[in-house]
């Protein structure tokens, strides 16, 4: 490893890479160029001995190295981002609204206790929350900033992933006394099923297990994310949730744990004015610290 001054703008570049999945990505967050941040990822890769990213048709691939420097990159991003608020005394200066759009659960439970922390931090600033899945929110200029499961790819939004929301089947211990624990996945159809009334996510993962499934399998249905959680909570059968809600109900517990459910990404994402507004500076970078920690 080179004994070399450590270079900053060094983690920029990786973390830009390591959020857009490619230099070209990352150069048009930063606003440099492509060559720039090569030589930078290739500079870090360098120093520290290690591989970052396998070059791929399809972009770049972070290694198993990267994913495990990526929590320490991004503590080094906040650490900097507090040191250039501190300096500046910017955070004694931010003051205004911030409009805010994110998806009902994030809305409804996971946002809420982030932003009472987030009301000791910023005091002065007031909190619009919207709970929708549009993410035309924010190319309308409806919202400044947005929590989104899907990555958009407009070039007018920067978005950065921040985190990854975990699911799993639930069902309240009620229904459990009634009808019984499933053992094994294919146990499942012979339970009471919580699922969706037109959104087919559910029933397409019955499929990737192998299960032909029906909307008329589930004995509650709704599009409506916490109108589902509800039905859960109220005993109407095994559904399937973010791990944090479930954690907000000690009665619904978790069932078949082996269950192969997919990860959902969170982007937080907002318009480019980002780099010149200091309020909404402000709370993009306590969203990016304080989310994480919540799931």
């Amino acid at each position: 490893m080179t004994s070399s001054p450590f270079n900053w703008s060094l983690v920029q570049s990786f973390l830009a890479a390591l959020d857009q999945g490619s230099l070209l990505g990352a150069a048009r967050v930063l606003r440099t160029s492509q060559p720039t941040v090569g030589r930078h990822i290739a500079e870090l890769e360098t120093q520290l001995g290690v591989v970052l990213f396998e070059r791929t048709g399809r972009g770049l691939q972070p290694t198993p190295t990267a994913l495990q420097l990526a929590e320490s990159a991004r503590t080094m991003e906040a650490g900097a981002h507090q040191l250039a608020r501190s300096v500046s005394g910017a955070e004694a200066g931010v003051a205004g609204t911030v409009r805010i759009t994110a998806s009902q659960p994030v809305a409804c439970v996971l946002l809420p206790p982030v932003l009472a922390r987030m009301r000791q931090a910023l005091p002065d600033v007031q909190v619009e929350l919207v709970a929708s899945n549009e993410v035309t929110n924010l190319l309308r200029r409806e919202a400044d900033i947005a929590l989104r499961m899907v990555r958009p790819d407009q070039a007018s939004l920067v978005a950065r992933r921040i985190g990854t929301v975990t699911l799993g089947a639930y069902a309240h211990r009620d229904y459990l006394r009634r009808k019984g624990t499933p053992r094994q996945p294919s146990d499942l159809l012979q339970h009471e099923l919580v699922g969706a009334d037109r959104n087919e996510d559910i029933l397409r993962g019955f499929t990737a297990l192998g299960t032909a499934v029906e909307r008329q399998h589930f004995a509650f249905r709704t599009d409506d994310l916490m109108a589902y959680w509800e039905g859960v909570r109220a005993g109407l059968g095994i559904g399937f949730v973010a791990d944090y809600v479930a954690r907000t109900d000690p009665g619904v517990v978790p069932v078949l744990p082996q269950l192969p459910l997919p990860e959902l990404p969170i982007w937080l994402t907002v318009h480019r004015e980002i780099r010149t507004s200091r309020r909404i500076r402000a709370v993009y970078d306590f969203l990016a610290q304080e989310v994480p920690q919540g799931l």
